[in-house]
């Protein structure tokens, strides 16, 4: 165990963090939970409860791309226009996988940050209930004028990371949901983590809470779409997405030659900080010091971190709107993850 467990448990109950968190370093582990999964049952979340991880999981969609590179379906440069088969009147001809998978495409997004500051907005026309597949994401952003030439400049992209998911199931026959998890999930030995229904949540499943202004609470039952797809939504376990980085590691679930491509800094977003494909980057001297995906939504918030300088795995998964992102900086801090 880390010999900085007290500290560690301390920074949980300072926060007064609801969710689990695991972190492996070598043949190090240091696990534990806080919270409830369920507050009217006063079940309390595990280190292998499941949780909703937002777009935590869009590096799931970019390695499913990838794969198919990996076995010339496409490439990284294919237009979209010759890879799927959706009409999308006002796009732009030129816009490519690459630009899609680093946010730089320009196409319009069902949910703009820059425009909308409350993601529930969303379903005031369009029930969350009825979104159960990838094409029922399309209506929202379909027809809609293109923001920015293609590879004009990156700007987080939701429905971008829709458009991909779209690619795989028309490449592979299957379901975007099937896909990953046959292909990443089971590979990466992913056993609790898969795309659940928030009617049909399984067993150690934690559910999601928003507190209100009032001191109530609610659960975002109807406050994310009823299933997750391509830009997000998937349920993992901390320990599970540990496993999940030493895969991608260990050339499990991507080639080397791949896995450069998904890890190189193709965006520069700002100082300090590039997008790959699906994850970001932290950079410290021209060296890149941390991997990163993180997720939120209603009653989500997530983060999960590789740590190269010294092979630390680090996952932060809470059934809770924030909190995530605070705990791992103060771990990050006692642990000494990233040199200064």
């Amino acid at each position: 165990m880390f010999s900085q467990e007290n500290v560690l448990d301390q920074i949980i109950r300072d926060h007064g963090f609801s969710g689990s968190i695991f972190v492996k370093k070598g043949e190090k582990e240091y696990n534990q939970a806080s919270g409830y999964a369920n507050r009217v049952e006063e079940r309390l979340n595990k280190v292998n409860t499941r949780f909703g991880i937002a777009s935590g999981s869009k590096l799931f969609t970019a390695i499913g791309i990838a794969q198919l590179v990996e076995k010339e379906r496409l490439s990284f440069e294919t237009k979209l226009s010759d890879c799927l088969n959706v009409a999308f009147p006002h796009f732009h001809e030129n816009i490519t996988i690459h630009q899609l998978l680093t946010h730089t495409s320009g196409i319009p997004d069902y949910f703009d940050e820059d425009v909308m500051e409350d993601f529930e907005d969303l379903w005031k026309k369009t029930p969350m209930y009825l979104l159960k597949s990838l094409q029922h994401f399309l209506p929202l952003f379909q027809y809609d004028e293109m923001v920015a030439r293609p590879g004009e400049a990156f700007h987080y992209n939701n429905a971008g990371y829709i458009v991909l998911g779209l690619i795989i199931e028309q490449q592979t026959g299957m379901s975007f949901q099937r896909y990953i998890e046959e292909n990443i999930f089971k590979p990466a030995g992913m056993n609790d983590s898969g795309y659940f229904s928030l009617d049909r949540l399984p067993q150690n499943t934690a559910l999601g809470y928003m507190d209100e202004d009032d001191g109530s609470w609610r659960t975002n039952t109807y406050a994310i779409p009823i299933v997750g797809g391509s830009d997000g939504g998937a349920y993992v376990t901390a320990p599970d997405m540990v496993k999940f980085w030493e895969a991608l590691n260990d050339f499990r679930l991507l080639s080397k030659r791949s896995l450069g491509r998904l890890l190189t800094p193709h965006v520069d977003v700002k100082e300090g900080v590039s997008y790959g494909y699906g994850m970001w980057m932290n950079t410290r001297n021209k060296r890149i010091v941390k991997y990163h995906v993180m997720g939120y939504d209603p009653g989500v918030s997530f983060h999960s971190a590789y740590y190269p300088d010294n092979g630390c795995k680090l996952a932060i998964p809470s059934n809770h709107s924030d909190g995530a992102y605070r705990v791992m900086k103060e771990m990050e801090e006692v642990l000494h993850l990233i040199d200064t």
